[in-house]
C-alpha cells in the first residue's frame, strides 16, 4: 500500500469493507482492564459523588460492543467512529447516540464528557495530526475528565500496515504529546497482562485534564 494515500481515508475504507469480518473478530475481546482502569479513575476524580452515573465518549467505538457495557454498567455512552457500517452497527446494537466522524475532522461538544474511552483507536492519527486532535478531546472533557488510550506499542514509528496507517507510540514518545496537550498521565500499564514484556503488544494509559495545555 503506497504511502502517498490519504491515511483517514485509507484506514476507513479497510474498516468499511471488512466491517463484518471486524466485528465477528473482536466482539469477544476481554477490554475489561481497560473499562476498569477509565472507570476507577472516574470514580476517583468523582470522590464523594460515588459511582455516577458517567457520561463517556467511546472513541473509535468500531460495532458497539463497549457501548453495550457502559451501558449495561449504568453509564451514558455516546458512540463516535469514522466508518459509516461501524456507526450504524454500533446504534442498532447498543442504542446509543453514535457520531459519525473522521477523527481528522472531529466537531465535538465543549465540555460534555466525564470520560473518553479511546481503545485502539488514536494510533490511527498521524502524529502530525495528533496535537489537534488531543486539543479537540481536551476541549470536550469536563474539567477533571478522563482520558483513556490504548495503542500498540513501538519506538515511535509510523506507516502503513497493509491497508490501515498507524502510528507505534513508546510510552515516552507518547507522553510528549499528552502533557503538551493538557493532560497529566495518571499511571500506564501493559497488555495483555500477566505476560512478559516482550509479549505484551499494547500500550494503556490513564490521563486526566487539566485546565490549560501546556
Amino acid at each position: 500500500m503506497g504511502t502517498r494515500r490519504d491515511p483517514s481515508v485509507g484506514t476507513i475504507a479497510h474498516y468499511s469493507s471488512n466491517a463484518q469480518s471486524f466485528r465477528e473478530g473482536t466482539w469477544d475481546h476481554d477490554v475489561s482492564q481497560n473499562m476498569a482502569a477509565l472507570l476507577e479513575a472516574l470514580r476517583t476524580r468523582a470522590g464523594q459523588a460515588g459511582q455516577g452515573p458517567f457520561t463517556i465518549l467511546d472513541f473509535g467505538c468500531g460495532p458497539g460492543r463497549d457501548l453495550i457495557e457502559f451501558t449495561r454498567r449504568g453509564h451514558v455512552a455516546v458512540g463516535l467512529d469514522g466508518t459509516a457500517e461501524f456507526v450504524e452497527m454500533a446504534r442498532a446494537a447498543s442504542g446509543c447516540e453514535v457520531w459519525h466522524q473522521d477523527f481528522l475532522q472531529l466537531d465535538l461538544p465543549p465540555q460534555r464528557f466525564d470520560g473518553i474511552f479511546a481503545n485502539a483507536s488514536l494510533f490511527h492519527v498521524p502524529s502530525a495530526a495528533l496535537p489537534s486532535v488531543l486539543s479537540r478531546l481536551h476541549a470536550s472533557l469536563k474539567p477533571g475528565g478522563i482520558l483513556f488510550s490504548s495503542n500498540p506499542r513501538g519506538e515511535d514509528l509510523e506507516g502503513w500496515s497493509g491497508p490501515r496507517y498507524g502510528v507505534w507510540h513508546s510510552l515516552e514518545g507518547w507522553r510528549r504529546y499528552l502533557l503538551p496537550a493538557g493532560f497529566v498521565e495518571l499511571r500506564h500499564y501493559y497488555r495483555p497482562d500477566g505476560l512478559p514484556r516482550e509479549q505484551q503488544p499494547w500500550l494503556a494509559s490513564v490521563w486526566q485534564k487539566t485546565e490549560d495545555p501546556r
